[in-house]
């Protein structure tokens, strides 16, 4: 008894501190810009532009929440995620896990779904779709086309142009307001110069 007590005490203030963390970061106010990317290296793709680590390795470059979603094809709270807020800054989402452009933030849109919600992804072939038949529903799932990580689903009940609604994990996401380069713009996930060579 006298352990328990001991333990509870040291314990105690710990979880408390946390819990005022947790709720200070709830409290944020609205309106205050996403996160910048952060300052980290990408992985270097292969000679194909695929990037191919072991779980060991992603598991030191990513977050365990990043981790989690990319490789493990979780799905984060609704409105968990900074991401989710809608912007009028300009600047690109890139992969968390290999820092592939995906989306511009010109095609975001606010889907009252609480994750970040875009029209179309930023180029052709950055974002590829597997069919998904996990938890009893059929969906389809969107994986960076670089490092195959999860990213979410796509829907059918988005706003015009496309029609689609691209549901993203925001978390799978870097924000990046430097916006989009013209390697960022070109389809598929090799940079057009690197096609170019034999």
């Amino acid at each position: 008894m006298m352990l328990r007590l001991i333990s509870l005490r040291t314990v105690l203030p710990a979880l408390l501190l946390a819990g005022l963390g947790f709720f200070t970061a709830i409290a944020a106010e609205p309106g205050e810009p996403a996160p910048a990317a952060p300052a980290r290296a990408y992985p270097a793709p292969d000679a194909d532009g695929k990037v191919r680590l072991a779980d060991a390795e992603w598991k030191k470059r990513l977050a365990p929440d990043q981790f989690r979603i990319l490789r493990g094809s979780a799905t984060e709270r609704p409105f968990s995620c900074e991401l989710w807020k809608i912007s009028d800054k300009p600047g690109v989402y890139r992969c968390a896990g290999c820092g592939l452009a995906l989306f511009d933030s010109a095609e975001k849109f606010d889907s009252g779904t609480g994750w970040p919600s875009f029209v179309r992804p930023i180029a052709p072939g950055r974002v590829a779709q597997k069919p998904d038949d996990s938890h009893g529903m059929i969906r389809v799932e969107t994986l960076c086309a670089r490092c195959d990580g999860h990213l979410g689903h796509v829907f059918d009940d988005g706003p015009p142009p496309t029609g689609l609604r691209y549901c993203i994990n925001g978390s799978a996401l870097d924000f990046d307001p430097s916006g989009a380069t013209a390697a960022d713009r070109a389809p598929g996930i090799v940079p057009p110069a690197a096609k170019a060579q034999p």
